[in-house]
């Protein structure tokens, strides 16, 4: 009997350690369960992609909807279905190559496809529901962050933005802003510039762009050349730039129909002709540039001829208003038709070298109430100042600007 007794305690104290040892494996097991993070939850195009498949690729040259979804399994019909009922939303044909696109998919054995994202640009993008036919765009969140940077002139005002590692766009900014009284093309080294701007940037960290320019001030030659963003019209949202006195930057034309890389011969009475090898009248200002280098129309206006001649090339000539005709010559190809309304700064043609013509450039010609004259001497229109019963408001608006602008140190060389 006391053996029994002997054989049953040792059994209880076996139990006890065996679930002792238990109870420390599945501790031990929870602590490495809580060691082993959850994959961080990834939110985008308004999706948790934790939840599907995702494939990530790029719209290469030759490739068409039908054939991305084809290698994804989707069957022609299907495809075609999707096609027709999206189509007003978005247009498969229209696809481009070197453009962004993601597949999501189910997480199962099949791995259906069910969306198709088409990334627009780095902002817009295009949902296609593969499973229920339908699509919608949407925008990636963007935060707006207001910049100020100061550059000074060294050779260009390319390698002044590229010295502080700013956007290459800002030198489309400025140039834009200037384009009617600054030539950038005569830019001394020690000119300086100052701008208040904003930037986009997607997900608080991707640089998307410039937003909007605010405020500038080029020195140029040692004259400050002030520009304030500033809205005349709150129906349309148009807004020009103005000076520190109200006056507009714009003019009615701009200095020159492209960007030139020097004026190879100016308006004269009396030039020696180098295809016809004789003297003669130049009624118009060359441009030299290179073969396809665009050029735009220096006014609003009408396209009253777009035609090729042996003398002038391809050339297009547009009737401004009842005072002023341009037109430009020799032209590779054009770009407009007759009849045509065009803005100041629409491309109308590409710098070639046809008709009479010994190397690529733009012959400019200019005239005023039916004769040709030299658009440097004119005494040339502006556009529409801001009117003095709105100057209050207005210098109200750039005081807190310009102080702004003020403050920035200008940078030397």
């Amino acid at each position: 009997m006391k053996k029994l007794k002997k054989f049953s305690y040792l059994i209880l104290i076996l139990l006890a350690v065996t679930a002792c040892n238990d109870d420390v494996k599945d501790e031990a097991i929870n602590k490495n369960m809580a060691k082993v993070k959850a994959p961080p939850v990834v939110k985008e195009y308004g999706f948790v992609l934790n939840d599907f498949e995702v494939v990530v690729d790029t719209i290469a040259r030759g490739d068409f909807f039908g054939s991305i979804l084809d290698k994804q399994g989707v069957s022609p019909g299907k495809v075609h279905e999707i096609s027709e009922k999206v189509k007003d939303t978005f247009n498969p044909a229209r696809i481009i190559a070197g453009k962004k696109y993601i597949i999501l998919k189910d997480k199962d054995s099949a791995q259906t496809p069910k969306f198709f994202i088409y990334e627009n640009d780095k902002i817009n993008y295009t949902v296609v529901n593969l499973n229920e036919p339908a699509a919608y765009k949407a925008k990636r969140p963007v935060t707006i962050k207001k910049r100020e940077i100061s550059g000074v002139i060294t050779s260009s005002l390319s390698e002044a933005m590229q010295n502080q590692g700013l956007s290459n766009l800002l030198v489309y900014e400025l140039s834009n802003i200037y384009q009617w009284s600054i030539d950038f093309f005569k830019l001394q080294k020690g000119d300086q510039f100052k701008m208040v701007y904003e930037e986009k940037y997607i997900d608080d960290t991707i640089f998307a762009g410039i937003e909007n320019v605010e405020a500038a001030v080029f020195k140029h030659s040692g004259r400050p050349f002030y520009a304030f963003n500033y809205e005349t019209d709150s129906i349309t949202g148009k807004a020009n730039f103005y000076d520190e006195e109200a006056k507009a930057l714009q003019s009615f034309f701009l200095k020159a129909p492209l960007n030139y890389s020097r004026i190879s011969s100016r308006y004269t009475k009396r030039r020696f002709h180098p295809v016809q090898k004789r003297w003669k009248a130049h009624l118009g200002t060359d441009y030299a540039a290179a073969t396809g280098t665009p050029i735009v129309s220096t006014a609003d206006g009408t396209v009253i001829a777009s035609s090729y001649t042996s003398g002038n090339g391809n050339y297009v000539k547009v009737r401004h208003n009842s005072k002023y005709t341009t037109q430009y010559l020799h032209m590779t190809k054009r770009n407009v038709r007759n009849g045509q309304r065009v803005k100041q700064g629409d491309i109308i043609g590409y710098v070639g070298s046809t008709g009479l013509a010994t190397g690529p450039h733009v012959c400019y010609r200019f005239w005023v109430n039916g004769r040709q004259v030299d658009p440097y001497r004119q005494n040339l229109p502006t556009a529409k100042h801001i009117e003095n019963e709105h100057k209050e408001a207005y210098f109200a608006t750039i005081d807190e600007l310009k102080q702004r602008l003020d403050s920035i140190p200008y940078q030397e060389i």
